[in-house]
């Protein structure tokens, strides 16, 4: 990805860039320490995300955004801001503010919010190409009857900001796998015969298959637990997030989220051990896969 940071605190600009670098999670086009010094650089660099400080004086951060889009600048946004005001956070949000970084910057919540963000705008570029060439062939009213099972998962572990994760692959091919079997129960079976299954479908045979379906079930708990630490993350920020909200309860054990949580707002790391229960995600997610998949076909 290509950033741009906008923030009238040289520190602040110094430590988000280096948070982008050493996390090998972009690149930095430019910097400016005002909304008036950036309006030029970000034009002409044409950056996918630009960090914006909220509070700045003469042109503030929504005003700047204001002017880049009377501009023509179509990238995205997120804010940084050390103040909580409802009402300029509403008006951010109207601006189409992907999200919030909160100062003081911390390391862990910026990566998150970077990957997740990042994440979102890989998917919507591949979904937008896989858009636009359904339209040589399909009318753009039945455009989104054709969406699979597939793509709803990817959709929604991107969503949690884990589709590059290592076990994110085997998660979409075990739901993938449950929607071809006539399952009226919608009852996700045993996880060791699903491993294996999987592993079967691939060169290994024998005792290669019970070896790679314990591989595949740790790539998976890994990708969960990447998971648990993201959602974690939005609630120690914003205990109203609404993705948090939603997925916490639903996909985890939530008291497991707590005990995370709470080591981020207490140290602003994640370290402990915490149970990952693959059982309750994977039937969770076949289960609103699936009708999220029939809600879209039967339109």
């Amino acid at each position: 990805m290509r950033y741009f940071i906008v923030d009238d605190d040289a520190a602040s600009r110094r430590m988000l860039k280096q948070i982008i670098l050493e996390g090998d999670m972009g690149i930095v086009l430019g910097e400016a320490d005002s909304g008036e010094n950036a309006i030029e650089p970000i034009l002409s660099s044409d950056p996918d995300f630009v960090l914006i400080d909220l509070l700045m004086p003469e042109l503030d951060g929504i005003e700047t955004m204001d002017q880049l889009r009377i501009k023509g600048f179509k990238g995205h946004f997120i804010m940084i801001s050390q103040v909580v005001n409802k009402e300029m956070v509403g008006e951010a949000y109207e601006k189409d503010v992907e999200f919030f970084i909160h100062k003081p910057i911390n390391r862990v919540e910026v990566q998150s919010i970077l990957r997740k963000t990042s994440e979102r705008f890989i998917l919507k570029k591949s979904l937008m190409t896989i858009r636009n060439s359904i339209l040589h062939f399909e009318e753009e009213a039945k455009e989104e009857a054709l969406l699979t099972v597939k793509d709803i998962v990817l959709s929604i572990l991107s969503e949690m900001g884990i589709v590059g994760e290592v076990g994110s692959d085997d998660i979409v091919r075990m739901i993938t796998m449950l929607s071809e079997r006539e399952n009226t129960s919608m009852q996700v079976p045993s996880l060791k015969g699903l491993y294996e299954e999987l592993a079967s479908q691939t060169k290994f045979s024998g005792v290669e298959i019970a070896k790679e379906g314990k591989a595949i079930e740790q790539r998976m708990r890994r990708t969960i637990l990447a998971a648990m630490h993201n959602i974690a993350t939005l609630g120690a920020v914003d205990y109203t997030n609404p993705e948090f909200e939603y997925y916490a309860p639903r996909y985890f054990d939530f008291g497991e989220i707590r005990i995370i949580m709470k080591e981020i707002q207490e140290s602003g790391s994640n370290t402990k051990k915490v149970k990952v229960n693959i059982k309750k995600f994977i039937q969770v997610l076949f289960v609103e896969s699936m009708d999220k998949f029939r809600n879209k076909t039967s339109k």
